[in-house]
């Protein structure tokens, strides 16, 4: 971003653009410190985001929209894959946890309540 806004400056800056630059860090897998390379001049921020906050600021009017937009596009624009799925007894399990517990992205696995039942029905 800062290299793009500084190919348009019409005069030097050592500390870069104007333009205020913001990052959100939300998540957190990585447990090592954040770090930034100081390419981006001196008008940025770093800030947290999270959703719970978030959700109070907004109301529970807007609250019900997000739900039903949810709801709504849970096959497209928020679908979901998984490494792979475990049921309750699995995840409780040290080998399973040992596997499902590490944070690495892309490889999250959905808790199934209902996957021992399932089986179980299948197999009768």
């Amino acid at each position: 971003m800062e290299a793009a806004l500084s190919r348009k400056a019409t005069q030097y800056s050592r500390y870069g653009s104007a333009t205020h630059k913001q990052v959100y860090v939300y998540g957190g897998l990585g447990e090592g410190p954040i770090e930034l390379n100081r390419s981006f001049g001196m008008a940025w921020g770093v800030g947290g985001w999270l959703v719970t906050p978030f959700l109070q600021k907004i109301g529970p009017a807007a609250v019900q929209r997000l739900k039903q937009r949810v709801a709504a596009e849970l096959k497209t624009t928020f679908a979901s894959r998984y490494a792979g799925e475990v049921s309750l007894v699995e995840a409780l399990d040290l080998d399973s946890i040992a596997i499902y517990g590490r944070s690495t992205t892309g490889h999250k696995y959905l808790i199934n309540p209902n996957k021992d039942l399932n089986e179980t029905h299948r197999t009768m």
